[in-house]
């Protein structure tokens, strides 16, 4: 961590809400990449991302510097996006069709006028709708592991104290989750 951050951090603690905003300003856009890879919605990766600064403002006085600044954010984070997709699934709320429709609207209008393009854009469309369905099926700790280590490029030693776990468990969860979406996506992209 650098001196500059820490100050930032010290002077957050004492009440300076701009080094605050200068704290969020350094870490914004990691917390809004980390919630949408794990929620795959935009409009609730932004609540996640504004009730992750919410808290790490109401809580800056309790961090205690035992990990980087920005493992404690994503902490938040991530706990929050868990408990956004628990919520989700409760109310059954989420749904692949709202982004079908946009592929199928954003062809209806034209966009992608050469053949070509619309083939590998329609592919690409396929493949992350696949993707997503996949990453539904994980629990949520295997989601979360997956997620910040393929798509954040996380360490498992970062991870592991993200997500309050043993470094063995994250690689546990880790695993888990290659296996079963090896299994779910192989028999669709396997080339005879």
């Amino acid at each position: 961590m650098e001196q500059q951050e820490i100050n930032l951090i010290e002077r957050a603690q004492g009440g300076d809400t701009q080094a605050f905003d200068a704290l969020v300003r350094m870490h914004d856009r990691r917390v809004l990449q980390v919630a949408y890879a794990m929620l795959n919605h935009l409009h609730d990766a932004q609540d996640v991302y504004q009730e992750t600064f919410l808290r790490a403002y109401s809580k800056i006085a309790t961090y205690r510097f035992e990990s980087s600044f920005s493992t404690w954010l994503l902490k938040i984070a991530v706990n929050l996006s868990i408990n956004r997709r628990k919520q989700r699934k409760r109310r059954q709320w989420f749904s692949l069709e709202e982004k079908g429709a946009n592929v199928i609207e954003h062809h209806m209008s034209g966009g992608g006028a050469d053949p070509s393009s619309t083939e590998k854009q329609v592919a690409s469309n396929e493949f992350q709708q696949h993707v997503a369905a996949s990453l539904e099926a994980l629990s949520e700790q295997e989601r979360a592991v997956f997620t910040l280590k393929h798509f954040q490029g996380y360490k498992i030693s970062e991870i592991a104290k993200m997500i309050s776990c043993a470094e063995g468990t994250v690689k546990n969860y880790l695993f888990r989750a290659t296996q079963k979406l090896k299994k779910q996506l192989t028999p669709i992209y396997q080339q005879d």
